[in-house]
């Protein structure tokens, strides 16, 4: 086994070191959601953490980890008898991006069920990582199954397990730990919830610091086990100061005039629901138990808000996670001097001290868009000059765009696709691995030769040509790639400000399900790659903010480049299939024939059969319809602006499935 880098040799990094330990005093907290840039000890410190964590003691041969000195009653290995067992470490379970849910949760022992027809339980990583450590590295590429599934176990500490016939409940009880890189896609807002805790980390930018990293990271490499044996006095220190802060824990006392600024402090900063309010309790006794106190202070529950609070701030996934510390700390001293005789608290907590809301960019404010200003006050025009970037209007939820025909991509939300996980359609021979096992398509298989293989025994006789794949169907992600307009004919205020609100909604929609998005932008005499195909849909959300406007229209250079970029996204990825979103009002300007240079490109996306859809932004009260002829070109349709709203009284749900069978 590798010796670990010390967990007191991480240099810096002390919000990160601060939240691990906190769940290592009390797993009640509920774990660690570490975000930062690739690079900064995020792994390194999680790994490190399981060296410190006491010995645990267990039941011997039960893979349920129960406590001899109160066992499970429930357990599936058992009944277990109390007395004394086995010791040995907690362990870390690292949970792959790529597992099954089968391999999370465990499954029905297909291999025993089939050869000696008992009905037996395999447990999953949950069982694993019981009185230990999960760790998920990159959770938010994880899929939403599976991490519903492990938060929901790690919230009741027990996992259940009703599938197949087998009807489970274990303890399920560990120290959850995340790490993600924010550059490749967020969590949902309802899953960041769940976490208690989340720390940003970055690389220090101070020299001597750096220069420490690199001298400590140089001497691991070069004697693990040497550099360990230095920095063992540190590590003994904090395994015993683990040990006694969790002793203490229960002392505790978490008093009416803490609870008063928890509650106040959540009000203030419009938390949703209450398990913020739980969790900087827990918190922040935590704290004081780490610090040695038997009380809750001021500043635990000033801590306890900075590690609970900036993730459940988020009312958007586009907003960045942060605390305002200076209405922190009006808000503690606000409610430092009440006690359970005050009757006339401030009726307006969440209001900052009477200072005006951060300016939204959303229409009704002084920074909401308008038709006869730019940036800073000054007028507009729609000519061919550069003109500023419109601040987009407010998102809405807009109608369900998908793929026809049904793919084999990623799993996510918006087309039909055969996956791993989804209702089973059917079973087929296996294709290579059977991944997923069709119980009834085998047994159905292998009956009828039960008698001529010489079957005696309780169980089946199988061979692998018995064996049946389920087929099952669910919904994939896509690569969503946008093609705006950026051109003078958009370049009015009003009309860019709308625009943008509709990009930023389809952004959103994209983010909700779990699809890779690109931005291409047109104007002037060429086309650019904003932002090339990634998860990260909130730097989408960034580029198209700044996006300016002005020149005329090379709408044939904006088709070609998105095509160009198809063309070299296949290759990456060849299961992933393509929703092309056009967003203009099909007007093409510049050099020579431009309207058929532009419908020539459209027809290469027809020949390759991608899915489209034009957003035709066309206004005022005489319509070309040129955006409706490039949705023709291109074999998609047309939808205005008015009808992409899901609320729209436009009628029918459209999406591309529909229109592309009209067109067919």
């Amino acid at each position: 086994m590798s010796t670990p880098f010390p967990f007191t040799a991480v240099v810096g990094q002390d919000d990160l070191r601060l939240a691990l330990l906190l769940n290592a005093v009390s797993p009640a907290v509920g774990g660690v959601l570490v975000r930062g840039e690739k690079g900064t000890a995020k792994s390194t410190a999680v790994r490190a953490l399981s060296a410190l964590l006491p010995e645990v003691a267990v039941v011997p041969g039960c893979r349920f980890s129960c406590d001899p000195a109160a066992p499970d009653p429930a357990c599936p290995d058992g009944p277990h008898e109390a007395g004394t067992g086995a010791v040995r470490p907690a362990r870390m379970v690292e949970l792959p991006v790529g597992a099954s849910e089968d391999r999370l949760v465990g499954a029905l022992d297909i291999e025993r069920a089939l050869a000696e027809g008992v009905k037996s339980f395999e447990p999953g990583l949950l069982a694993q990582a019981h009185r230990g450590i999960l760790y998920v590295d990159e959770v938010n590429l994880l899929h939403d199954h599976l991490v519903d599934l492990l938060l929901d176990a790690a919230a009741m500490g027990a996992s259940y397990v009703e599938r197949e016939g087998v009807s489970v409940r274990h303890a399920a009880r560990f120290l959850l730990v995340g790490t993600m890189n924010p550059e490749e896609g967020e969590l949902r807002p309802q899953l960041l919830d769940r976490f208690g805790l989340t720390v940003e980390v970055a690389a220090s930018r101070e020299p001597e610091q750096r220069v420490e990293v690199v001298r400590r990271r140089l001497a691991y490499d070069d004697d693990p086990a040497g550099f360990a044996a230095r920095w063992a006095d540190e590590e003994t220190a904090v395994r015993h100061r683990i040990v006694a802060a969790r002793e203490l824990l229960p002392s505790v006392r978490l008093g009416d005039g803490a609870l008063r600024q928890i509650a106040a402090t959540c009000a203030a900063f419009e938390v949703d629901g209450m398990r913020a309010d739980i969790v900087m309790a827990r918190t922040a006794t935590a704290l004081a138990a780490w610090a040695g106190r038997t009380d809750v202070l001021a500043e635990d529950v000033r801590q306890a808000a900075l590690l609970a609070l900036p993730h459940r701030r988020r009312r958007n996934p586009f907003d960045a996670p942060g605390l305002d510390e200076d209405r922190l700390d009006d808000t503690l001293e606000e409610f430092s001097g009440q006690d359970e005789g005050d009757d006339d608290p401030d009726p307006d907590p969440g209001g900052g001290g009477g200072q005006p809301a951060p300016d939204s960019g959303q229409d009704g404010g002084d920074g909401a868009a308008r038709p006869d200003a730019g940036e800073g006050g000054e007028p507009q025009t729609s000519g061919g000059r550069e003109q500023s970037a419109a601040r987009a209007a407010e998102p809405f939820r807009t109608r369900v765009l998908s793929v026809p025909g049904i793919g084999e991509g990623a799993a996510g939300r918006r087309s039909r696709a055969r996956t791993e996980h989804g209702r089973t359609t059917g079973a087929r021979r296996p294709q290579g691995t059977l991944t997923a096992l069709h119980l009834a398509a085998t047994v159905r298989a292998a009956a009828p030769h039960q008698r001529a293989r010489g079957r005696t025994g309780p169980g089946l006789l199988l061979r692998r040509d018995d064996l049946r794949q389920a087929v099952r169907e669910g919904h994939e992600s896509n690569l969503v790639l946008f093609v705006v307009d950026a051109s003078g004919s958009m370049a009015a205020r009003q009309r860019m400000g709308a625009v943008k609100g509709a990009v930023l909604s389809l952004l959103l929609d994209a983010y909700q399900r779990r699809d890779k998005v690109g931005l291409v932008t047109f104007r002037g005499t060429a086309a650019d790659v904003a932002l090339p195909p990634t998860s990260s849909v909130d730097a989408a959300a960034a580029r198209l903010e700044s996006l300016p406007t002005g020149g005329r229209t090379p709408l044939a250079a904006g088709l070609l480049r998105a095509h160009e970029v198809l063309r070299v996204e296949r290759l990456r990825d060849p299961a992933r299939r393509a929703l092309l979103v056009v967003v203009t009002d099909g007007r093409a300007t510049g050099g020579p024939e431009p309207v058929a240079l532009a419908g020539r490109a459209a027809r290469l996306f027809a020949a390759g059969q991608v899915a489209s859809v034009v957003v035709d932004c066309e206004s005022g009260p005489v319509r070309l319809g040129l955006a409706g002829r490039l949705a023709d070109e291109l074999g998609g349709t047309a939808v205005t602006l008015d009808e992409l709203r899901a609320d729209s009284i436009a009628g029918l749900v459209r999406d591309v499935q529909g229109t592309q069978r009209r067109a067919g």
